[in-house]
């Protein structure tokens, strides 16, 4: 575009620039116009004038990325949401769950859109259902397609990394600057039958031994989202966990479950696993406090999905989609608040872009969370909805949950919880 000869004679060609600047939670549109070809007629003031305006970006920007907070998803394998001292058990020995939900939210009403590990997981991290992932049966690869937040995070100037249980498929892992993926040998030991299992260290079988390696190793220019994921309290359980193990006599025995012997000593294992976990989420806030980074990091911390025993992991119950939920956000969360009000696993991806200043597309189906994060009786959803696909078997079932009332479609009628094939696997059929 050209515009009549100016002053000095020269004809000078004009082009624009938009400029996308963040400042905190707002966007601001720039428009900078430059006189490209008749710099020369340029007074001393204007061209000082125009040096800044060639830096409001990268100033605003810097600002920007300065204002955003560090995110930390935690994500346990098969831990039920009451099975932490946060959630009032009195037996799980869980200091750091503790502490955390202490200085920060803990959710009475947080729900999975799943029960099985992989469809869980990826509706998380594209807040999308199961069925709108392309991956809602277990061990199904999330498609290359798929629009997660993780990518967008990126694409905004942060440092992003997954360690620990993937079970995403391969087609993601692009969307994260690093990705140390545990070996799931570690929690799942093949061995041959009246044989001792194979040795595997304590970090290992946990999947948390590298998340505070990662979390050293980032970038100190950049905020960062995290994404650590362990294999506790995942079955197998083994004895000697943890030093100081859980007795059964002090087991708490869900109702639906038979109280003897072999289901006290299998849950106290489980318990173990649950307190291994929770030393690894303390050495997380311990590394966060050194680094100086608590009071600029919101950490969320999850489950995956109820319990491994019967009428929990892979069910449509309660026990079986409700999650542990607990957020420490210090500017913008109050210590030691509690929300009733109704989350789902579709709302984390909507919540962590709008933390980050971000907007989330069409493509994300959950709500955002912060305005319960600000204020416990804010309401962003009046139902929840979770689903149940292949795992282990063929089975096609949904649900919707209100505060007060559920409905469970189950359109494989033949289908019994706990099945018997449930109970052979927990050996718990003789009682």
């Amino acid at each position: 575009m050209e515009h009549p000869q100016n002053h000095c004679g020269w004809r000078c060609g004009l082009f624009f620039e938009r400029v996308l600047v963040p400042v905190a939670n707002f966007e601001i549109w720039l428009l900078l116009t430059i006189e490209t070809t008749a710099m020369k007629c340029l007074s001393p003031l204007s061209w000082f004038q125009t040096g800044l305006l060639l830096l409001v970006p990268q100033f605003a920007e810097a600002a920007g990325l300065a204002n955003r907070p560090n995110i930390i998803l935690l994500i346990a394998d098969d831990m039920a949401w009451d099975d932490c001292g946060a959630y009032g058990h009195k037996t799980v020995r869980t200091p750091n769950i503790d502490r955390l939900a202490s200085e920060g939210m803990r959710f009475n009403r947080a729900f999975l859109t799943a029960s099985s590990c992989s469809p869980s997981r990826s509706s998380m991290i594209t807040g999308r259902y199961p069925h709108s992932t392309g991956a809602q049966q277990l061990h199904w690869p999330l498609p290359p397609d798929q629009v997660t937040f993780v990518e967008l995070l990126k694409k905004a100037g942060y440092w992003t990394a997954a360690t620990g249980k993937w079970h995403l498929g391969d087609a993601v892992k692009n969307r994260f600057d690093l990705v140390i993926e545990a070996n799931p040998a570690g929690f799942r030991l093949s061995h041959a039958p009246g044989q001792p299992p194979p040795h595997a260290d304590a970090s290992g079988k946990s999947g948390a031994g590298q998340w505070v390696s990662t979390l050293q190793a980032r970038p100190k220019d950049k905020p960062f989202f995290l994404w650590l994921a362990a294999f506790d309290p995942h079955r197998d359980y083994e004895e000697g966990t943890i030093p100081n193990p859980h007795r059964p006599e002090d087991v708490v025995v869900p109702p639906y479950l038979p109280d003897v012997p072999e289901t006290r000593k299998d849950l106290a294992l489980y318990y173990d696993e649950i307190t291994r976990l929770d030393g690894y989420v303390g050495q997380v806030l311990t590394e966060l406090d050194r680094q100086g980074e608590r009071d600029t990091t919101l950490v969320l911390f999850i489950s995956d999905n109820g319990r491994p025993f019967p009428r929990a992991k892979t069910t449509l119950y309660d026990s079986g989609i409700k999650a542990p939920w607990v957020v420490r956000w210090p500017k913008e969360v109050k210590p030691g608040s509690v929300s009733n009000s109704l989350v789902s696993s579709v709302d984390i991806a909507p919540t962590f872009l709008e933390a980050a200043g971000l907007r989330a597309g069409p493509s994300f189906q959950g709500n955002s969370l912060v305005p319960t994060l600000r204020n416990p009786k804010a309401v962003i959803r009046d139902e929840v909805f979770a689903e149940r696909d292949w795992h282990d078997f063929d089975d096609h079932a949904r649900a919707v949950r209100s505060e007060r009332y559920k409905y469970i479609l189950q359109s494989c009628p033949q289908r019994r919880l706990p099945t018997r094939f449930e109970a052979l696997r927990f050996r718990l059929c003789a009682a």
